[in-house]
């Protein structure tokens, strides 16, 4: 049960929990109703004082065209009133050139007027595309209007995080896959690690991942009465990231609409977190773009250190057989001079320990021809099995040793 208190008598009323939720979406449906009339009034007005503005604009014009006429038509009547007092007291000739004079004047009279009258109609034109133009706006913005007010209604908390997460799939899968057609752009959907993502990007080279990209999509209802801020995500994204082993994190987010800061573009977060990246949806194809041509540079840098690395082995390999080699016929000839040792010592303590003698000699000589034997079978050929570097340098110094024995003989 919920307890309401009246404003006025301060009267407690006990309501139970499905009255309370109808009241509360009486309350917001009336606020958001009433914002909505307080806008649409706003956008009229503003068009309404734009559209006065131009026909004011226009009828100044059109004024100071008239004006311009009237004077001319001045100009003109004052000219036929002096011509005519001419006729009057000049000669019959002057009487035929005023006459004549006359009806070109009248002639520039009726275009003068001809023409007046096609500014009039041109003004009204004017004011009839300018109000036309104003109609037009308002009806696209009330459709707008209409359009978001039902969108509201019809939108769960979860629908509106889902638009976006649908918004940025359609982006790349319409207009960047074919920019990118062997990446890998899906919904993180392995919580095993008890957190997960919403998309991963990657991309490959020659079968080489050369970036790889975490994505996290935040949006709100408005009438959400705990607003989120961008950096209450940061920690996690950054543990999605890691556990997804994903170099770049990017946060898409529609939260803190008013900050001037995420509304300017692209916001590297690096300070926070590393390679942390935070962009409005407009971006989203901006920022795989950027960090694609900037990864794509390092790609050769990591073919080059992956060349060395193989080498650097290869190397190493030979180095072990050969160390394994020096340390087992070391062994072999240590074992064999110990025994060597053990034999003459017998041999000086006592002849009666003749055939003790006789076995350690024998074991000293099995040992000695093991070291011979590994001694010669060690070949150049055994040494670089496995081994291209230590094996294509071999062949090198042979065939130079090849190319000079004519010049030696």
């Amino acid at each position: 049960m919920k307890n309401i208190v009246c404003p006025h008598c301060k009267t407690v009323f006990s309501v139970d929990e499905a009255d309370y939720a109808a009241i509360v979406s009486q309350v917001k449906g009336a606020e958001f109703n009433a914002e909505v009339e307080r806008r649409i009034a706003e956008l009229h007005r503003q068009q309404e004082l734009e559209d006065q503005a131009r026909v004011a604009a226009a009828n100044q014009r059109h004024q100071s065209e008239l004006f311009q006429k009237d004077k001319a038509l001045s100009d003109k009547d004052n000219e036929i009133a002096r011509l005519k007092a001419q006729i009057a007291s000049g000669e019959d000739r002057k009487k035929l050139e005023m006459a004549q004079a006359l009806s070109r004047k009248d002639v520039e009279i009726t275009e003068l007027k001809a023409a007046a009258e096609l500014e009039k109609t041109k003004s009204r034109l004017e004011e009839k595309a300018i109000r036309e133009d104003y109609e037009n706006k308002l009806r696209v913005a009330q459709e707008q209007v209409d359009y978001y007010k039902d969108l509201k209604t019809r939108m769960s908390t979860k629908m509106v995080g889902e638009t976006l997460e649908a918004h940025c799939s359609t982006i790349f899968n319409g207009e960047m896959r074919p920019m990118f057609p062997n990446a890998y752009f899906e919904k993180d959907n392995d919580a095993s690690g008890g957190s997960k993502g919403d998309f991963i990007f990657r991309d490959y080279e020659d079968g080489t991942e050369y970036i790889s990209i975490m994505f996290e999509m935040k949006n709100e209802m408005d009438e959400t009465a705990t607003k989120h801020k961008n950096e209450d995500f940061f920690k996690k994204l950054d543990a999605d990231r890691t556990a997804k082993g994903c170099e770049y994190a990017v946060l898409v987010s529609l939260l803190e609409p008013d900050s001037e800061l995420y509304n300017g573009g692209i916001v590297d977060v690096s300070y926070r977190y590393p390679k942390m990246y935070v962009i409005r949806p407009q971006f989203f194809k901006s920022m795989i773009t950027l960090l694609v041509n900037a990864a794509k540079k390092t790609v050769s840098y990591q073919k080059e250190l992956a060349l060395t690395r193989a080498q650097n082995v290869d190397v190493t390999n030979f180095e072990n057989q050969l160390l394994a080699f020096k340390d087992a016929f070391g062994r072999n000839y240590r074992i064999a001079s110990e025994k060597f040792k053990a034999a003459i010592e017998e041999i000086d303590k006592s002849i009666a320990h003749l055939q003790k003698i006789k076995d350690a000699l024998t074991g000293s000589e099995n040992q000695l021809r093991l070291a011979n034997d590994k001694a010669e079978d060690l070949t150049i050929k055994k040494l670089t099995r496995g081994n291209p570097t230590m094996k294509e340098k071999f062949d090198k110094a042979r065939r130079m040793a090849q190319e000079s024995e004519p010049d030696n003989q």
